[in-house]
């Protein structure tokens, strides 16, 4: 038996032993009684009875043991010209003290901070200091709009809300003060401050009494110290799409999350206290949370901050700059930065002007990626490139190869083997497991290891009936898939109503509500179509209202503007299409998995249920005319 497979088999057969000397690898205030226990409503929960807080881990205890003058944070910025670098005694500085600016406005324990911010360093500082204090944060991602953000105001409650005065994609300023005054006019919940970091590419204007400039109440404010938090209090709450057109409150909890990502870095990314790591994602997303910000700095690592495209910001050379300028050992990134890449420099002549020689693993998450461009990478590079699967909810990698405990070769195509603590299975309906080479759902027996969602903010039943309801005893991810013969996992999609756009989870029920509402629409679907750059775009069909004379070309332009206005650019919804009729079942049920695979290119069997299988035909004619 390999060390991987020893590993594995003890973290399934005594999850608590396991997971007890997990433990022991960061420094708690005190240890917990109880290392796996069910709480009120039945839900597991890992580690009651242990205090900690998740910023002395990143910051404090890395000062006290000999790594204050390491590097912890590198900024770079290619879009502002900007480049700096912050020890970990810096951070804990400005952190403590921006810290106690937010406890003089009355933050405290439990109370929640909103983070509508770019990337950029004070991002870091306000994700910390909230933690400092037991305060819980919850970043929205800087590209989202005013519905939105207001939505997650109500949902949320903040007593404060972070921004900054801009943002900027490629060479474009993207103002945020008409984003975030729209959605707090929106907003029921009233925010007691606004705090605005002004950035000098453009200033926001100070015109309600509720703001305040970041720098100056940070400089007036005295440094406060760590509040002991309960493993099982919220660190922080992320908002990921859901099937039902209303965004969900992933919790994180303390305790968990931080034995998880620390149990991540080495046994999963090969990392060490002092290697550069850089993931190049967005704080907005799981992957900044847990890889920019707290896996890397808990582990005593230098954490690359990148505020950029892997393209265009100046060239396709980019990621190649960043490795060779700072010794990344590992990077990590979604597929469709490399697919970019490979669109503009195809023979990666631009990777020859750097030196990649301390470049040993790169990683691949946030879609599925196509084994082409899992090749050109492995043979561009010459190193492991690792493709792996996680979600939000999981907060940290479900299936993978473990660099840190035995390098396995793996099949182009698939994610790995179950990271220790993940009972991953292949389910039907009946919950019977399927043989290898068979496809069904991708399950998670209970209880999930830690690091995962616990709950849902403020709902617990709708966690149930979202996660636990459809496969009892098992944590129902959304996605299908299947393992071959040799237990190596192959994911193939989602099998609910989400799509994945560029490595970003997205609703087609939020994008269907909004395009219904047009007012030439009778009724409509949003299905995700495969591109070869951005994993899928957003693709809708639509039955205008009777005696509505509209062209396609015209009421497409206006339900893209609808879109981009409510949901943000990052939707990427630009194509829709007028049909005469949707397909559906006698029953009334749209066939949206038979429309993306006529989209997709792939054979398609008519359901014997369909009502009229002559729209099929339709809606094939139309998509062979366009090209995504």
């Amino acid at each position: 038996m390999g060390h991987y497979e020893t590993l594995y088999q003890r973290s399934i057969s005594d999850p608590e032993g396991f997971w007890a000397e997990q433990a022991q690898a960061i420094d708690w205030f005190q240890f917990p009684d109880s290392i796996l226990s069910q709480d009120e409503h039945g839900l597991y929960r890992w580690y009651k009875g242990g205090m900690l807080n998740t910023c002395h881990l990143a910051l404090d205890y890395h000062v006290a043991h000999g790594r204050g003058e390491q590097t912890a944070l590198i900024y770079d910025s290619p879009v502002t010209q900007t480049f700096q670098k912050y020890t970990y005694r810096e951070l804990l500085d400005e952190t403590a003290r921006f810290a106690g600016a937010l406890s003089q406005l009355g933050v405290g324990k439990g109370d929640r901070v909103i983070i509508y911010m770019p990337m950029v360093p004070q991002v870091v500082v306000g994700m910390l200091a909230c933690a400092r204090l037991g305060a819980i944060h919850s970043v929205v991602f800087g590209g989202f709009a005013p519905h939105e953000l207001a939505l997650r105001i109500d949902d949320a409650q903040p007593k404060v809300i972070l921004t900054s005065s801009a943002g900027v994609e490629f060479d474009k300023i993207i103002p945020y003060q008409p984003i975030l005054e729209s959605a707090l006019r929106e907003a029921k919940h009233q925010v007691e401050h606004v705090i605005w970091h002004q950035r000098w590419i453009r200033k926001a204007e100070m015109t309600d009494d509720r703001y305040l400039d970041w720098e100056l109440i940070a400089r007036s404010a005295n440094p406060v110290g760590c509040t002991p938090v309960e493993a099982t209090d919220p660190l922080y709450i992320l908002y990921t799409s859901g099937t039902t057109g209303k965004p969900k409150g992933i919790v994180r909890d303390n305790g968990g999350h931080a034995v998880a990502l620390r149990f991540s870095m080495q046994h999963i990314y090969d990392v060490q206290p002092g290697d550069v790591y850089w993931a190049a994602s967005d704080v907005g997303w799981v992957v900044g949370h847990s890889y920019i910000v707290y896996a890397p700095l808990i582990t005593g690592c230098t954490t690359v901050f990148y505020e950029g495209k892997p393209v265009r910001t100046p060239d396709a050379g980019a990621y190649w700059r960043v490795i060779s300028d700072y010794g990344v050992k590992v990077m990590f990134t979604a597929p469709t930065g490399f697919r970019a890449v490979k669109k503009e420099d195809p023979d990666g002549l631009l990777k020859q002007k750097y030196n990649l020689a301390s470049l040993r693993y790169l990683f691949l998450a946030g879609e599925r990626c196509d084994v082409a461009t899992l090749e050109w990478a492995q043979k561009l590079l010459g190193i492991p490139v690792i493709d792996h699967w996680w979600q939000t909810e999981s907060g940290w990698p479900m299936l993978a190869n473990l660099a840190g405990v035995e390098l396995m070769s793996v099949p182009p195509g698939s994610v790995g083997k179950p990271v220790p603590g993940f009972h991953v299975q292949i389910i039907d309906s009946d919950i019977n497991i399927m043989k290898p080479g068979e496809e069904g759902a991708v399950g998670i027996r209970l209880p999930l290891p830690p690091g995962c969602l616990p709950t849902l903010w403020k709902a617990p039943d709708q966690f149930k009936e979202s996660y636990l309801k459809a496969y009892p005893g098992y944590y129902f991810t959304g996605d299908g898939g299947y393992r071959d013969k040799d237990e190596y996992f192959y994911i193939t999609g989602r099998i609910d109503d989400v799509i994945n756009v560029a490595g970003h989870r997205l609703s087609t029920a939020d994008m269907e509500e909004i395009v219904a509402a047009h007012p030439a629409v009778a009724e409509c679907a949003v299905i995700g179509v495969a591109n070869d750059l951005k994993g899928q775009v957003p693709m809708g069909f639509v039955v205008l209202k009777a005696g509505m004379d509209m062209t396609e070309v015209d009421l497409e332009t206006e339900l893209v503007k609808m879109v981009r206005d409510r949901l943000g650019a990052v939707a990427c919804f630009k194509n829709a299409m007028i049909v005469k009729r949707l397909p559906k079942t006698r029953s009334g049920k749209i066939l949206r998995r038979v429309m993306r695979n006529i989209a997709d290119g792939k054979d398609f069997q008519t359901p014997s249920t369909i009502e009229d299988s002559s729209v099929l035909e339709e809606i094939k004619e139309k998509l062979d005319s366009v090209s995504f």
